[in-house]
């Protein structure tokens, strides 16, 4: 747990120059040796940085801690890949910091986007639905798509083939892949929807 992680201090006793060279030589223990207090003396010392870090970039005490968590994951992980040559450790922690930071607003961005595409689509659908029109699950057959299936996004045909091929329910689907069942059932919609178009596109 890393709850409980004080803010950066900034009166350190410690010279700048004097802690690059200690926190190296801990580094090179930890990749040579896997070195359990170097590590910790490591950690202690950054993480609290790692943290005020996050919360300003993150503004999320959560997300901070896992930051943290993750970028001192790496650090004993990859401890091997260190170079003093290269760089501080300081430098190089936060580097690992970056960069988990991007990887962690990516995957919030493409949630934040599924659910909105997963939620607004049944709306749609139902706003421009053509009541004599049949249901598209009745228009559109595995024998007919072919190819066409592999086409479709990953979460769209996941769900598809759990409940066409597999014959699951989509409650079982929405359990097996812990999403909520209108998730299910409007993914199942947009992918048959696409299918479709492109059904009618290479008539």
């Amino acid at each position: 747990m890393l709850v409980g992680i004080p803010l950066e201090q900034s009166n350190s006793t410690i010279k700048p120059k004097e802690c690059a060279t200690e926190m190296s030589d801990y580094l090179v223990a930890v990749a040579n040796e896997r070195c359990k207090r170097s590590f910790a003396r490591v950690f202690n010392y950054f993480a609290p940085r790692l943290r005020s870090y996050a919360l300003k970039q993150m503004g999320n005490e959560a997300l901070a801690m896992e930051l943290v968590q993750d970028t001192m994951s790496n650090v004993w992980q990859k401890a091997h890949l260190f170079n003093a040559e290269k760089g501080s450790p300081s430098t190089w922690i936060f580097t690992i910091a970056r960069n988990i930071r991007f990887d962690m607003l990516r995957k919030l961005q493409n949630r934040k986007e599924d659910v909105c595409s997963d939620d607004l689509w049944p709306v749609l659908c139902e706003q421009t639905a053509d009541v004599n029109e049949a249901p598209l699950d009745e228009q559109v057959t595995l024998e007919q798509i072919g190819h066409l299936f592999e086409s479709l996004p990953v979460k769209q045909k996941a769900v598809v083939e759990a409940i066409y091929i597999d014959g699951k329910s989509q409650q079982e689907v929405a359990d097996e892949l812990s999403i909520p069942l209108g998730t299910v059932k409007s993914r199942t919609r947009l992918a048959l929807q696409r299918l479709k178009v492109m059904l009618h596109d290479n008539d």
